[in-house]
């Protein structure tokens, strides 16, 4: 805001002097106020559309095997609860996800809608599947369906069918994290592998290649910069289990290559 003052006043000061500083400060602070509003409102418009295409695209996903179960729509109430959506936000979630059931519901339509209100930044893409891998995970059990149709949507963001891998092997990672499962429930082995998957990398990488991923990864999934480009606040706590998941990998990696020599 001060910034624009100035810079709007030693314009007009250039051609009024004095009096043209005080207009060209006015148009100044014109300009800033009505740029800011209009970057709020693509914010709040992103965030609103996010969170629809999010439970609808959810709907279709707990559909896809034939039936909507009563643990699949208690896992999207649960959703509800987790990203602390308010009354107005709960409201529109509920109608999106019913949207989502419906036998008519053109998914891939919903997917090119989120594609362009997004701008197809890859760190939102990612977060929209990850969420719809929690959803059908929650019981522990992703159907050949769902599945089928988690691979579709992934295709449908342009994102590789690897991405599906990455999302399954960071969930089993933090059911880990979470219920104490170490060696006797995931050996070693199990955990490594996993860990590659999440970074989305080779075994056979180099310690460079390993270092520069896993930094493009935190860079791009920072829950801040997230925010800063739209994503919900209420989606802040999945973002920072990515991070934190993407984080662990990398240590359980190079401490494996550690021991190996």
């Amino acid at each position: 805001m001060l910034l624009a003052l100035i810079l709007g006043g030693l314009i007009g000061y250039a051609f009024g002097k004095f009096p043209g500083f005080l207009v060209g400060a006015a148009i100044g602070a014109f300009l800033f106020n009505r740029l800011k509003r209009r970057l709020v409102g693509k914010l709040q418009h992103i965030q609103s559309g996010f969170v629809e295409s999010v439970f609808a695209v959810m709907g279709a996903l707990c559909k896809a095997d034939g039936v909507v179960s009563q643990d699949e729509i208690k896992v999207a109430e649960a959703m509800f609860v987790r990203f602390r959506l308010n009354d107005t936000q709960k409201a529109k979630a509920k109608a999106a996800f019913s949207r989502g059931k419906a036998p008519d519901f053109d998914l891939d339509a919903e997917l090119a809608r989120f594609l362009q209100m997004t701008g197809r930044q890859p760190a939102f893409l990612q977060m929209f599947l990850q969420v719809q891998v929690s959803a059908v995970a929650a019981d522990g059990v992703i159907h050949p369906a769902e599945h089928a149709m988690l691979v579709r949507i992934a295709r449908g963001l342009g994102l590789p069918e690897s991405q599906v891998d990455q999302l399954e092997a960071m969930l089993r990672g933090a059911h880990s994290g979470q219920t104490g499962a170490g060696p006797g429930q995931r050996s070693s082995g199990q955990q490594i592998d996993d860990a590659y998957k999440v970074l989305g990398v080779s075994p056979s990488a180099s310690d460079d290649e390993l270092k520069k991923t896993y930094r493009k990864l935190m860079s791009e999934n920072h829950p801040d910069k997230l925010a800063g480009k739209g994503l919900p606040e209420s989606m802040r706590e999945m973002a920072e289990e990515r991070t934190r998941e993407i984080s662990h990998a990398y240590d359980v990696i190079k401490d494996a290559r550690k021991k190996a020599g």
